[in-house]
């Protein structure tokens, strides 16, 4: 599970071997969520346990990183 970066207590990363389409996993903690990135918006694909807050942060970031991710 390669880290793609740590930013405000959030993990974001991805699994080697994962599925189409492009997307992204987020913990902190105990909970994680994942968000697909492929499309002109950031969509939030399920949630387990991640706060508003967090998820809110995490879409930001995401969509920030959004051509870095994408190399990776």
């Amino acid at each position: 599970m390669p880290t793609l970066l740590i930013l405000f207590g959030l993990r974001f990363f991805f699994y080697s071997d994962d599925h189409e389409p492009m997307h992204v996993h987020v913990q902190r903690d105990d909970n994680n969520a994942k968000f697909d990135f492929s499309g002109e918006e950031v969509l939030l694909i399920y949630n387990h346990g991640l706060s508003a807050q967090d998820i809110k942060n995490a879409r930001k970031i995401i969509e920030e990183y959004k051509e870095e991710f994408s190399n990776k």
